[in-house]
Formats: structure tokens, sequence, C-alpha cells
């Protein structure tokens, strides 16, 4: 899918054909649109393969003979997962987006449809001048920026959550849950990590031209971002921790009920015990009535359940 957004009198519009310095968002294109940009508008088809390749990590790359940059950044994704142990828990991953800068446009390009461009279509992010190509790509990278911490903060509510019902219920759904929160974390963090690389090289000014105005709003992103990978890193460090320690606590409960039932079985194995020696065919035994056995067994189950309520081995 294509769009075509330009900036008139402040206000970015949607418009029908490609213009000069308009912005042209991609969306998961097909085979005929992908021509279009290679033909049309002269757009690397290297650059646009980089940009929809899923595993694709952040980066930054220049084309010297037809000045095009190609910029590479994972944004935060947040998906609905319903299966038997999700119980509808969201679950969180990257994607990465190509922006390429180049002559006469700015083009975004990813495979699927996300948060931030429609921000920026429908103009809810100050200052978007589709004209002014470094302005347009450090204001969306702040928009992504912003979004990992959005997401941070709801991973750290759904991890709170996920703790109290743990308290309570001791499942493999609640641990799972867990274990897909950290596996989120790590996916946070390893994008940040490459998103601070390509804005510290974005920083250098070597293969984009900064502007004196721009300096302030990159200084932004980079504390935005640095931000994030320290929540990150923090929220990872608990998670781990809280995962860690009810891991111990599941094993230690096992280890209680393993106990009470060896208590158990000890105490039921005494009447046994009593009524195999009186069941014996010999002469002899000692008050060979029915009630003697009985009430020993009984008595000596007493003495043994007090014992071992002594010792808390009921606990």
């Amino acid at each position: 899918m294509l769009s075509f957004y330009k900036t008139f009198n402040h206000e970015i519009k949607k418009i029908s054909q490609p213009e000069v310095d308009c912005w042209i968002n991609v969306v998961a294109p097909t085979e005929e649109e992908k021509q279009y940009l290679i033909t049309e508008l002269g757009v690397l088809p290297e650059f646009i393969s980089a940009s929809l390749d899923a595993e694709e990590s952040s980066h930054i790359d220049y084309d010297e003979d037809v000045k095009q940059t190609l910029v590479i950044v994972d944004y935060p994704s947040v998906d609905d997962v319903d299966d038997e142990y999700s119980s509808g828990m969201p679950q969180y991953t990257t994607l990465p987006m190509g922006i390429v800068m180049m002559k006469g446009y700015v083009v975004t390009i990813c495979l699927y449809e996300n948060l931030n461009i429609e921000d920026m279509a429908l103009g809810k992010v100050k200052g978007v001048n589709t004209s002014m190509k470094t302005r347009f790509l450090l204001l969306l990278l702040l928009r992504i920026s912003q979004r990992y911490l959005i997401y941070l903060r709801q991973i750290e509510r759904l991890s709170s959550m996920t703790e109290k019902r743990l308290h309570k219920s001791m499942q493999n759904k609640e641990l799972i849950q867990m274990l897909g929160l950290e596996k989120s974390l790590v996916y946070f963090s390893t994008s940040l990590k490459t998103d601070e690389i390509t804005l510290n090289k974005i920083m250098r000014g070597k293969l984009i031209k900064l502007y004196e105005e721009d300096q302030d709003l990159l200084e932004d992103v980079l504390v935005e971002i640095h931000q994030a990978i320290e929540m990150c890193n923090i929220y990872s460090n608990i998670l781990s921790g809280t995962m860690d320690a009810f891991a111990s606590v599941i094993s230690n409960n096992l280890n209680i009920v393993m106990k009470v039932l060896t208590v158990i079985t000890i105490v039921m194995a005494i009447p046994n015990i009593i009524f195999s020696f009186y069941g014996m065919n010999v002469t002899g035994l000692p008050v060979a009535t029915w009630w003697f056995p009985t009430l020993l067994a009984i008595v000596a189950c007493l003495i043994a359940t007090y014992i071992f309520i002594k010792k808390d081995m009921f606990h």
C-alpha cells in the first residue's frame, strides 16, 4: 500500500500523487508497487528489500552514486495473543522500519501498519515538515522511542498483575505469561541497543546532514533511548529475579508436600505392622483378643503423630 503526504501551512495532508518534498509511506507493498518505487521514484531495490526483511537489524547505509541514505530502526509492536496460557495477554516484539532519504522525497517502508506512522500521518506529532527530511527522521525516531517507554510501562504493570495472581495460584499459566514478558524485554533490549548505535552514527553528521536546530531534537531522542534502555534492564532484572524466586518457592512447596506425604505414610504403616504381627498363625501372643492390637495401634499412631507434630513435620 502506498500513501502520499505533504505539509501545507504547517499541517500534514494526504495527497493523491507524489510531489516534490512529500513523504511516501509504504506498507507491505505488492510487486507492482515495488516496481513503481524503483522505476518511477528511483528508490534502490536493495534498500526496499532490506526494509522489508523482518530479521534486519538497525543500521544506516548510504549510496554515493544516487545520493540516497537508508536508516533502518526497530520499532516496538504489540499483538493480541489468545490461547490457553496467554489469557488475552498481549505479546510485545520489535519490527524493522526503513526510512529512505533521497532527492525530493522521504520514504518510509515497513511490513506492517504501526502506530508511529499513523501518528505522523494524522498530525499528532508537532513540527512535522515533509520538506525537512532530517527533522522528519528525528521526529519519527523520537515517536518510536516514546512508544518504547509506553510499552515498557505496560509490561511492568502486566508483570505486577501476573505476580499477584502467581501468589495465589502457582500454576503453569502464570509462569508462562511471566516468561513471555521476559522474552519481550529481551527483544526490546536488543533492539534499543542497535537503535542507539544507529543514533550515535547519525549524531556524527557524516551520513546525514544535521542542522543546528536539529541538535536539541537528536539529544532528546538519545535521552529517551537511554531511559528506555535503563528501564528495560531494570524490569528485566526484576522479572528474572521474580522468576527465580517463584521457581524456588514452587520447588520448596513440592518438598513440603513430599515430606507431609512421607510422614502420613509412616503413621499409617504402624497399624499394618501391629496387625501383621497378631495375624501370624502362632501361639503365645500377649492378650490375643481383637481389642488389644486395635488399641495398641491407635495409641502407637497417636504417639507417632504427636512426635511428628512436635518436630513440625506437617508444615
